[in-house]
């Protein structure tokens, strides 16, 4: 397997040339299991792990390599080797961390696109859609909305669900597949191609794995039948993994109970364009768009042109915005203290001493 082959371009290349390190193996990081890293070279998958110094010098886990990571190693044999640097990234799909206060969780790096798969089941939410894309649009990454298990419902109701997409989201495609049937995922084949990256995003059990063998050719990730009281698949996909295919690169992930929002506005204001044109004509530059008067998008809302729920997801989502800012913040402002009060211990400490 080429280094094309999973991605490596012009671009990559000359980062490489211009780091002064083309003595060194190149690979990109197909997965990671705790403190290891298994990364794809043109010898085959060796199993890695960073140096003390970039451990040492890394302030959070952003700093770490990641999958879809294109990064420099030192190679010992066929099985083992060492992260010297990770390449510059070209984009970085995060969320805020589940459980860690004020934190991102990389979810995956290097990506062109990114796959919002969602089934036509009970899953299908709208709102989770909308955030789906704040995370794309915040990372500079092109989303493209696919609806899955379509099998299991009619022409007319597919319609109808395909239609209130549109009737929200605008400038995505939309791709109708099934798993399930042959041809089924036909349709998305058309927007894949051979060396691009795509990143599948998703809740648990709409068939982000199941996709990932059907294009692949064969069971790369297993999979588990569907709960049928629950309508919901129970695949055992517990990491992230990057997967070469005939029509593109595949990056699996876990399905995400949480989605939460991190700084984003860029992202927010892509994935909620008519909010964000309407608010320029509010009367004053600062309107929140909850109470003020004269306040041009509640007035759409009024008048029937702007639609509740598009409305409240904003506001949701805004507000998730803002208290990861303030928590970012927040605990900057503890580690610098806890810097000066240990800068002054040992301050206090060398004084007595003498």
């Amino acid at each position: 397997m080429k280094l094309k082959d999973f991605g490596y371009n012009e671009n990559i290349k000359k980062l490489r040339s211009e780091m002064n390190l083309e003595n060194f193996d190149i690979g990109r990081v197909s997965a990671q299991h705790k403190n290891k890293y298994i990364v794809k070279t043109e010898k085959g998958d060796i199993e890695a792990e960073i140096t003390g110094n970039l451990r040492y010098s890394a302030d959070d886990s952003e700093d770490y390599p990641a999958v879809g990571d294109w990064v420099f190693l030192m190679v010992y044999d066929t099985s083992l080797a060492l992260i010297y640097k990770i390449i510059p990234r070209k984009s970085i799909i995060s969320r805020k961390s589940v459980g860690q206060y004020g934190k991102k969780q990389v979810i995956a790096t290097n990506i062109d696109y990114a796959i919002v798969l969602q089934a036509v089941d009970n899953d299908f939410n709208i709102n989770r859609i909308e955030r789906y894309l704040t995370l794309c649009y915040s990372s500079n990454v092109q989303p493209i909305i696919v609806l899955n298990k379509i099998d299991l419902i009619d022409n007319t109701k597919l319609e109808k669900l395909v239609n209130s997409i549109r009737a929200r989201i605008k400038k995505v495609p939309i791709v109708t597949i099934s798993t399930k049937i042959t041809g089924g995922i036909e349709p998305l084949k058309k927007y894949l191609e051979k060396g691009t990256t795509y990143c599948l995003l998703g809740s648990s059990g709409v068939g982000k794995s199941t996709l990932t063998n059907n294009l692949f050719g064969k069971e790369m990730m297993l999979t588990k039948e569907i709960r049928q009281h629950v309508e919901k698949g129970k695949h055992t996909t517990t990491h992230r993994e990057l997967i070469v295919t005939n029509y593109g690169i595949l990056i699996d992930t876990p399905g995400m109970k949480e989605v939460g929002i991190v700084d984003s506005s860029e992202g927010i204001h892509t994935a909620f364009e008519d909010i964000i044109v309407l608010a320029k004509q509010c009367k004053f530059s600062n309107c929140t768009h909850t109470n003020e008067v004269h306040c041009a998008v509640l007035e759409a809302i009024d008048n029937n042109s702007l639609d509740q729920s598009i409305y409240d997801n904003y506001v949701k989502i805004e507000k998730e915005k803002v208290h990861f800012e303030s928590s970012i913040a927040e605990k900057r402002k503890k580690d610098k203290d806890f810097g000066k009060m240990v800068k002054q211990m040992k301050y206090t400490k060398k004084r007595t001493k003498y």
